[in-house]
């Protein structure tokens, strides 16, 4: 009996600890009284374990989330395994990659990516199958694609500040949802600052002026936490200006104090422990653990506990400084809804009342082809070889390495599905036309196939895990992923297409690729190139659909593709005024930035602006005529690109301002309006500490690529 007593005794003060209504829960109060209230009631040590990703408070019923890798569809497994430590792994839509994603030159689209990946998270943190996984998604990348060979390209929005920025916008707000109250998933971004090398970064500096901080290497950032409404994100590896990322002034100075960032700042995996071991920043440890909490980390990725806590005795670091870096951290989980269990929160549901997998349904399907095709960039297509006509087609040849797999990349998930370029051609052309296949010319495999057949499909390119070689190895020299950068921008694969084109004059180079290439022979002789990025699970039928013409391709490049490697500065040269980007090319490249072919054509006409001067907080909208001229409905990509020749200061000889991906059926005509605005011609003045509108004539012109100008115009700045 008096057993019986002690179990009833301790049920009823467990319940009465886990039910108690604590001020943190009422969702009357302000958000810091909700967050004080909390961390007033912590103990010490839980305050130090909520420095980790695991952001929990068990004892008084906040069991917190994790984070998760989220550049392309949610990483809930995968090559590197991502899910959390105990999960049910499970498979997650898979979508191009984020430098493909960037090719479709459409935040829309890039919102509903972001949308449907949040999703998921919440169905696999909240449906009772799974309920362990993470919502706080470290994603997008808003680094910057300054250099070709560098080599996490494949996870960046390319090469241009203003396009990153409008993307890493819209992919924040898609992670993140539109309730004015809580969020669907937490963004957090990745690289905080100028992460574009991958080679000996664990003590490398990055080193450039302010100029370029402010208009270039955050500038993603920026627009990520101001306009997206991020408040997390991920300091890099790498030194700026000789200070680490993870202790560097600017995360208060600049980050907190003017962008009002007020939420998680983390450390990478394992790059607490680089300021001691690898930098040399720091004489130890604790005292590492101590400069980064001072510094504005909030969440640290590797094992640091013993040194906070021998900081802590040591004085050097406070229980109030530990205090107001978790502040951070609750304030994203008051945001996700862990702080309470109100009705009002529309994400809470998920999982719950909805028990279909998200990725089993078709709309996944839908969506993730969709996004493909409007990624896929058209680079050359002579006497209008593509798109091919079905029944004009009796046998074709799928040839390459590339072409019968999908290859998931370091951050991509488990797709539930893979569809390769040679299963879509099957798909799509059926039983009556002849497919031959051939992975390599071995034995003149690719010869004989290719030389038998109508037309010949040549899928080479990169591989994103280099074969599953180690850690900062490359299986050729012009692969690279984390941790190694490419040491050449040719691909030897290319001599694969000279045998096949030598036989078979109707051959299509498709290029599966993370990276840009100087594929200078491709462009010269084959008659039709396509672009299209790794690891999606319907890379294959989306594909197949350009091939047909049930789709017309318009993605644009992200990147400038140059002609020969010698055209790059050295890749620790920061200073992209030297010769990087569009924006300070000196040679004439492979292909321009914002290039991309339609199979139809467009007529711009008629341009007309609301004003010729504008101020300060002023926008101009340019509107002109866009009418399709061919014979195939398509969207096309109106860009707009500014320069500056009364300008006292060094510009970028132009600098992209403006784009909208617009569909036009054919023989259609539709008005477009850019809209131009004020605060996007500024540059940052180091002596004021502020962006400024510079006084002055303003060229600009609209067209299809940075070297394509369809329409021109000028205005003056008053």
């Amino acid at each position: 009996m008096r057993k019986l007593i002690l179990i009833i005794t301790f049920v009823f003060f467990y319940l009465q600890a886990h039910t108690q209504t604590y001020p943190f829960r009422n969702p009357i109060l302000t958000e810091d009284e909700r967050i004080r209230n909390l961390i007033s009631l912590m103990t010490l040590d839980e305050k130090i374990i909520c420095l980790s990703p695991g952001i929990a408070v068990p004892r008084l019923g906040i069991k917190g989330t994790h984070p998760v890798e989220g550049l392309h569809g949610l990483a809930y497994s995968g090559p590197a395994n991502w899910a959390v430590k105990g999960a049910k792994a499970s498979p997650t839509t898979t979508f191009p990659q984020a430098i493909g994603l960037a090719e479709m030159w459409d935040p829309d689209m890039i919102q509903k990516v972001a949308d449907w990946e949040a999703t998921e998270s919440r169905y696999l943190a909240q449906n009772k199958n799974f309920g362990i996984a993470g919502l706080i998604v470290f994603a997008p990348n808003a680094d910057l694609g300054r250099d070709i060979r560098w080599g996490r390209t494949e996870e960046c929005y390319g090469e241009d500040p203003f396009l990153t920025g409008t993307l890493v916008t819209s992919y924040v707000k898609g992670l993140q949802g539109d309730n004015p109250v809580y969020w669907k998933t937490a963004s957090l971004m990745k690289h905080f600052l100028a992460n574009s090398n991958e080679n000996n970064r664990s003590y490398n500096s990055s080193d450039f002026d302010e100029r370029l901080f402010r208009e270039y290497y955050s500038y993603g950032f920026y627009k990520g936490v101001t306009e997206g409404g991020s408040q997390a994100f991920m300091a890099a590896y790498n030194k700026y200006n000789g200070i680490p990322c993870a202790v560097n002034p600017v995360l208060r100075q600049v980050t907190m104090k003017d962008w009002g960032l007020r939420g998680i700042i983390s450390t990478d995996g394992g790059g607490f422990k680089q300021l001691v071991n690898t930098h040399a920043y720091f004489p130890s440890l604790p005292v590492a653990a101590a400069e980064c909490i001072k510094a504005g980390i909030t969440m640290f990725l590797d094992d640091y506990r013993a040194s906070v806590k021998e900081a802590l005795d040591k004085g050097m670091v406070t229980e109030k400084e530990i205090e107001d870096a978790i502040y951070g951290n609750f304030r994203v989980i008051l945001k996700l809804g862990f702080l309470d269990n109100s009705s009002k929160n529309p994400y809470s549901e998920i999982g719950i009342t909805d028990t279909i997998a998200p990725w089993t349904k078709p709309e996944a399907r839908e969506l993730v082809r969709k996004a493909t095709e409007k990624s896929i960039v058209l680079l050359k297509n002579e006497n209008m070889l593509l798109p091919f006509q079905k029944d004009k087609i009796k046998s074709i040849a799928v040839i390459g390495p590339s072409a019968n797999s999908v290859i998931s990349d370091w951050y991509s998930g488990t797709p539930p599905y893979k569809i390769s370029i040679l299963k879509g051609i099957r798909n799509a052309f059926g039983d009556n036309v002849i497919i031959r296949y051939a992975a390599s010319n071995k034995a003149d495999s690719a010869i004989i196939a290719a030389k038998a057949s109508d037309v010949a499909i040549v899928c080479i390119g990169n591989n994103p895990l280099s074969y599953g070689l180690g850690w900062g190895q490359n299986h050729v020299a012009s692969d690279g992923r984390e941790d190694v950068d490419r040491q050449a921008i040719t691909i030897e694969q290319e001599d694969l297409v000279r045998l096949v084109l030598a036989v078979n004059p109707k051959t299509i180079l498709v290029l599966v690729s993370s990276f840009p290439y100087a594929i200078n022979w491709s462009k010269e002789h084959v008659p039709a190139i396509l672009h299209i990025s790794q690891s999606s699970q319907e890379m294959g039928n989306a594909l197949a659909n350009v091939i047909l013409g049930k789709v017309s391709p318009a993605g644009r490049l992200v990147q400038t593709w140059i002609t020969s490697i010698d055209q790059l500065p050295p890749i620790l040269d920061y200073n992209i005024r030297n010769g990087r980007t569009y924006m300070y090319v000196k040679n004439k490249p492979l292909y321009p930035f914002g290039y991309g072919l339609t199979f139809t054509n467009f007529a711009y006409s008629g341009l007309k602006a609301d004003k010729s001067t504008l101020k300060a907080d002023d926008v101009v909208n340019l509107k002109f005529d866009l009418k399709n001229t061919g014979n195939f409905d398509s969207d096309e990509v109106a860009q707009l690109y500014a320069s500056f020749p009364d300008s006292r200061i060094d510009r970028p000889r132009i600098a992209l301002k403006g784009f909208k991906r617009v569909f036009v059926a054919k023989g259609e005509s539709v008005q477009v309006t850019l809209a131009l605005k004020a605060s996007d011609l500024t540059y940052w003045d180091t002596e004021k500490q502020a962006f400024i509108l510079e006084k002055g004539k303003v060229n600009f012109f609209i067209g299809a690529s940075s070297e394509d100008s369809k329409l021109q115009g000028e205005l003056v700045v008053k």
